[in-house]
């Protein structure tokens, strides 16, 4: 289930739900477009998200028996940033996006259906979990844009990973 849970810098959770406008509504508050594309939507939208600008797509697809699955894991579970927006649709499976601005760290596990749009220069980390099992499209203005810029500050260690559910 999509859910979003908040914290303060220090660990205090300080808000959680699993309501679509709900998370829309506080992601929007910090610049972070969250949607629900239902399946019958999905060709149209990304076409509209080209028409944005994002000619770039690409699909990834991780299982819990891919060979590389620790080494993709352990890339991004670092506080990090991109030149670029970091857009993704979740056709299937799920990851969690962990955002950190104005104070607070929000978790946002994404699940199929899900599309997150995380704008440039914000201080974030993705976690794939343990054994991973996601199919996500990717929308890129600039593959290069996508290169992380860590930060080498520890936060990321202080707060939940995703676990199998």
């Amino acid at each position: 289930m999509t859910r979003l849970t908040i914290f303060d810098e220090a660990g205090a959770e300080v808000g959680a739900t699993g309501d679509a406008d709900a998370i829309t509504a506080a992601l929007g508050g910090i610049g972070v477009r969250f949607e629900r594309w239902p399946a019958s939507e999905q060709d149209a939208r990304s076409e509209a998200l080209r028409a944005e600008g994002y000619t770039t797509v690409d699909t990834v697809s991780v299982t819990p028996d891919h060979p590389d699955r620790d080494a993709m894991r352990a890339k991004f579970l670092s506080e990090h940033r991109h030149a670029d927006d970091e857009v993704r649709y979740f056709v299937a499976g799920s990851g969690l996006f962990t955002l950190r601005e104005r104070g607070r760290i929000y978790a946002v596990r994404c699940e199929g259906g899900d599309l997150i749009s995380v704008p440039a220069g914000m201080r974030h980390w993705f976690d794939m979990g343990p054994r991973p099992h996601f199919t996500a499209m990717r929308f890129f203005r600039t593959p290069e844009g996508w290169v992380g810029d860590f930060t080498g500050d520890p936060i990321a260690d202080r707060f939940p990973r995703l676990e199998p559910a």
